[in-house]
């Protein structure tokens, strides 16, 4: 697959509008945009910005045990998070998903994170596409798609009343998983939003 697209920047006219329609106050939207993905949707090559998570993609391949023996033995795929650090720089993580889409890319796409509000590709449907393959399509094209992913996913996850009451633990789980406080990542969504604020 190939992750270059038009790589269309957003505005702040485009983040308030997905902040008015999922009726949360502006700065808090942004707040999750600056912590997920230091306010930008792609890198400097111009791809989307990303994160592939090689104990999702363990997870991912788990029926196929072929696939999961070449993963892991590629040092693509282990069961349990943080075994490894992540590779260091775009290009370097790019190199991973290319390696891991070479085994599956379905498997792949779904275990990576994308853009702006880093929603991994298995929540695809949560994210209101018909596959994970449409949304990196769309996330490729534009930060406002990536945006647009990212709203539906709060909504499809029953989020929004977390956000729209700054209830950043709530919101945290939610959105980052059990293991949020380990990253402090309530607290750095509410320093970020202090700033917006």
């Amino acid at each position: 697959m190939n992750f270059h697209g038009t790589a269309t920047k957003a505005n702040d006219d485009d983040i308030l509008a997905c902040a008015t329609h999922l009726g949360v106050p502006y700065a808090a939207f942004r707040a999750v945009i600056a912590v997920e993905a230091a306010g930008s949707g792609f890198d400097a090559a111009g791809r989307p910005k990303i994160l592939f998570e090689r104990h999702i993609f363990y997870r991912q391949l788990k029926s196929d045990p072929d696939k999961l023996d070449q993963a892991v033995a590629s040092g693509l795929a282990y069961p349990k998070w943080g075994e490894k650090p992540y590779p260091k720089g775009s290009d370097a993580v790019y190199a991973e998903l290319e390696a891991a889409c070479e085994i599956d890319e379905t498997a792949a796409l779904m275990s990576t994170s994308w853009g702006m509000g880093q929603i991994m590709g298995s929540n695809y449907k949560l994210a209101g596409c018909a596959s994970v393959q449409e949304m990196v399509e769309a996330a490729k094209e534009s930060e406002a798609n990536q945006l647009l992913q990212m709203g539906n996913f709060i909504k499809s996850a029953g989020l929004a009343d977390e956000l729209a009451s700054l209830n950043w633990a709530g919101f945290a789980r939610g959105y980052n998983g059990p293991g949020y406080a380990q990253n402090k990542y309530d607290e750095k969504l509410a320093a970020s939003y202090e700033k917006f604020a």
